[in-house]
């Protein structure tokens, strides 16, 4: 199985900078909403989290910016799990025009299962786990994502 397709969108007028390009920060809002159709494929969509008190928040993020996005671009996002245990998701999500292979964008996540409650971790229940873990084998034979991982430093000076 490929990365998931999660999320599909024009780049809407507002959502466009002084240099017709996307703004920061909606590259974030695309892929938070890339997120939130994850959590409903993996049944953590808002009936499960009102009737549950459960949520996922999100730890880190990591957002690579790698080719400019324009007004009206059609884009998707596919998402692929890097890692998850009990009560973590590690995933990347990229930013694609439909149709086309290249990464216009790259956002790695780190996110946590929460009771609400607390707040307070807790472990995902059973049916999140098999969804997860079925995501997981689908996926095995994926390549990691060419900017997970990535540490934003200074050279050192000679």
């Amino acid at each position: 199985m490929p990365a998931l397709l999660t999320y599909s969108t024009p780049v809407l007028p507002e959502w466009v900078d002084y240099n017709g390009h996307l703004r920061d920060a909606f590259y974030l809002l695309i892929f938070s909403y890339a997120t939130d159709a994850l959590m409903d494929r993996l049944g953590l969509d808002s009936e499960n989290r009102e009737a549950s008190g459960h949520s996922l928040f999100t730890l880190e993020l990591h957002l690579n910016y790698l080719h400019e996005v324009k007004l009206g671009t059609q884009v998707e996002v596919h998402t692929q799990l890097i890692a998850h245990d009990r009560k973590r998701l590690h995933l990347y999500h990229s930013l694609h025009q439909v149709g086309d292979p290249q990464m216009l964008a790259g956002n790695e996540q780190m996110l946590l299962h929460v009771d609400l409650a607390g707040p307070r971790s807790t472990p995902f229940s059973e049916a999140v786990l098999e969804r997860l873990q079925a995501i997981a084998a689908e996926q095995l034979e994926l390549p990691a994502p060419a900017y997970q991982g990535r540490v934003m430093a200074l050279p050192a000076e000679k």
